[in-house]
């Protein structure tokens, strides 16, 4: 993955109304390890905004925090340098971030 690829992911994640800033570690509790490990192997990126697991063949899973301390769980596909957003969930709580992430990542 290249740095254009990672910021469009980033930009992609930027769409909704989401805080400053987003505690990455807390976040990633919240979804759960084994969660993060059948998503995508362990693999993730964070930004200030956004946790993003990468899954496979262009997909990504982006979880960003809304404003209203509820997550926002998005299914994106990057192919030549270009994000778009296949999938969105609104208004998850932290008890269901889990498996909405999981969800998220089963694209086929």
């Amino acid at each position: 993955m290249n740095i254009q690829q990672v910021a469009n992911i980033k930009a992609a994640a930027d769409t909704a109304t989401e805080t400053g800033h987003m505690d990455a570690y807390e976040a990633l509790v919240q979804i759960g390890m084994r969660n993060v490990a059948a998503i995508s192997g362990g693999r993730t990126y964070t930004s200030d905004n956004a946790v993003v697991m990468p899954v496979s063949s262009g997909y990504h899973v982006v979880v960003s925090l809304a404003g209203n301390d509820t997550y926002t769980v998005r299914r994106v596909f990057v192919r030549g340098g270009k994000a778009s957003v296949k999938g969105e969930w609104e208004g998850i709580y932290c008890d269901e971030v889990g498996e909405i992430a999981y969800t998220a990542s089963c694209y086929r």
